[in-house]
Parts: C-alpha cells; structure tokens; sequence
C-alpha cells in the first residue's frame, strides 16, 4: 500500500476512534444498541446532552485533516515507572495508571478497572489508526482479582473489545456501563453480564460501595452510522475512602457539569481528569478539555487531588506527546495550586490516599 493511501487509512482511524465519524449516519432508522423511551437526552433513536455544541460536520473533519498541523511523536515513549504488580487487596485507596485513560482503582477491598484497554492500537483495524507508544502500566495476566469494570463510553480508546472478553473470562466481574453499550460488549462475548444504567442511576457494589453514573460533553460512535446511539458518561464512586469522580473524556462547556457534581456529592476526595488530545482547539473544544481547562474543573469541583490521564500513549490530535504535562504545570503555577495536587500520570504510576 502507497504512503498516502496509508496515511489515508490512518487519518480515518484516528477519526473514528475520537467518535469525528457518525456524519453519515441515516437520520431515519433503528438503534442497534437501545431501544427504550424518550426523555430528555434521548430522542428515540440518538442520545444528546441539552445545550451540547452541535456536532462536527464532515466539512469540519475534512478540514482538519486537511490543514493538520501535527506534532511529529516518538515511536517510543516509554513510562519512568516500572510496571505495577498491584497487591490482592487493599483497604483504603490505590490508583494506578495503565495507559492512556485506564485505570486500576483499589478501594476498600475491591478491586476496579476503569476503561481497560490494552490493544497496540486505539482504532478498528488492527494494520492503522494511533498506535500505543508505551507499554500498559500493569500487565493483563498481572492483574489482581478484578470485581468490577466500569466503561465510561465505546470509542476504541476506551471500549477494547477483546481485552474485555479476556478480562470477563478470568475474572468474572460485574461490568457497568451506560445504556446501549451492553450490545457492543456482548458482541465479544455473549456470556457477559453487563449492568446499564442511565445518567443518574447507580450501581450498588456492596459494602458501602456505589458507582453512580452522571454526564459527560462527549458522545459515542464505533462506526460510522452509530454516532451517539449508545450513552457515554462520567462515573461517581463513593465508598468508606469518600468520592472518586472520573471523567473517560469531556469537554467544559459551562463548567455546569463540575459544579453539579460537587453540589450532589460534596467536594471530591480524587478526582481523575483528562488533560490531552485538545488540538485543534477549533474542532476539539466541545468533546476535550485542555489542561488549563481541567485545572479550572479541579477548582469548581474542590477536590483535594487529581490526577490526569488521556496523554502520552495514543496520539490522537495534533499536539506534542509532552504538551499536556508542560501545559497542566503551567496553568497549575498561573493558579498558585501546588504541583503535587494535580499530577500528570505516566503509565504503571501508583498514588495512594
């Protein structure tokens, strides 16, 4: 295959993989994933948040493509932390980043993912589309006994198909998602069992420990007649550590988002925020913050740590692969808030709290 059909090839992966796709979808027609009532994010065939930026337009990707001015990134990158074996159990609170916007989170004596993906590439194809330039934080067959998984949304930078059939298969965990998505998962294994809930429902995991589902400015595609037919969303997590807020992708909007979730559950004790993939802010804005952007986040929401993922591992827009940790210090510095509350994590990095 020539280079420019190559690139081609890849340009369009990385599209679909940011859900930039879904502008040629039929405005007629059946969901695949949902079928339930109206309300008000959810018109009887696409989901939408009141007040969200229209979506992009296929003159706006070919623009983009078109004029990208992006910033060359190493074939390797890899993270100053070792690899994570993480202990069994543990009772307080263990964060550890595998990669990009995948966590291990262990908290009073549960063990959860978050958005597990551990494909070489974010993209549909195997042979294009961003490819990983470090290797995961922790190691699939390291992994301790997983009780739950929590998917934010089905963008291939977070929806990994087959490492979550191959996590089912060991471990047997509840698995949370938002509405639609339990279709798309069952289709790498029909034996899941998957718990959907709307934006505002909760998932109770025992012992004092809930995951509850909010917004998120983002949306959902896997391919490219399917944009926002399944729900994206944000997760809650509270338990005896106190609140956990984590964002898989968003964009500011009004800051609404971060005032509301303060005002239900009170200032968070953590909050795991994504600080990359902004460029161009042009067409990023509306679905991805940028690192002053989550900075401001962290101070609507009050929470005593952050933490950023979304950065370094798949290059999926235009900035540099160390952009978004040199942009968060700056913006920290311009607020007077110390380095150490929001950290840029890099894969197989342990905070505990």
């Amino acid at each position: 295959m020539k280079r420019r059909s190559l690139l081609t090839v890849a340009s369009a992966a990385t599209v679909m993989t940011l859900g930039g796709v879904g502008y040629a979808a039929h405005r007629r027609g059946k969901n695949p994933y949902y079928r339930g009532p109206v309300s008000d994010h959810f018109d009887g065939l696409r989901f939408f948040l009141p007040d969200q930026a229209t979506d992009k337009s296929l003159p706006d990707v070919l623009r983009w493509q078109a004029k990208r001015q992006r910033e060359p990134w190493p074939k390797r990158f890899p993270s100053p932390y070792p690899a994570d074996r993480p202990p069994e159990r543990v009772a307080g609170l263990r964060v550890v980043l595998i990669g990009h916007a995948s966590y291990l989170v262990q908290v009073a004596g549960r063990n959860i993912l978050i958005d597990p993906v551990f494909a070489k590439r974010a993209s549909p194809v195997r042979f294009a589309g961003p490819k990983r330039v470090n290797l995961p934080g922790i190691a699939l067959s390291d992994l301790p006994p997983i009780d739950a998984v929590l998917i934010t949304h089905n963008h291939y930078d977070h929806l990994d198909g087959p490492a979550l059939a191959r996590i089912w298969q060991a471990h047997q965990p509840l698995i949370v998602a938002p509405l639609g998505n339990d279709a798309i998962l069952r289709g790498y294994d029909d034996t899941m069992h998957v718990e959907t809930r709307d934006w505002g429902e909760s998932v109770d995991l025992g012992d004092g420990l809930q995951v509850h589902l909010t917004p998120a400015n983002h949306w959902s595609a896997r391919g490219v007649k399917d944009r926002r037919m399944a729900l994206w969303c944000a997760f809650v997590i509270t338990s005896s550590r106190g609140v956990h807020y984590h964002v898989g992708d968003t964009g500011f909007g009004d800051g609404g988002l971060f005032r509301d979730i303060r005002a239900r559950f009170g200032a968070p004790r953590l909050a795991t925020l994504p600080i990359g993939a902004y460029e161009p802010r042009w067409f990023m804005k509306a679905q991805h913050v940028n690192p002053a952007e989550a900075v401001e986040a962290l101070a609507l929401l009050g929470a005593e740590q952050a933490l950023g993922h979304h950065w370094g591992t798949f290059q999926l827009t235009d900035e540099g692969i160390e952009r978004p940790a040199e942009a968060l210090s700056a913006a920290l510095a311009a607020q007077g808030i110390a380095p150490d509350r929001f950290l840029a994590l890099r894969p197989g990095q342990v905070w505990e709290g």
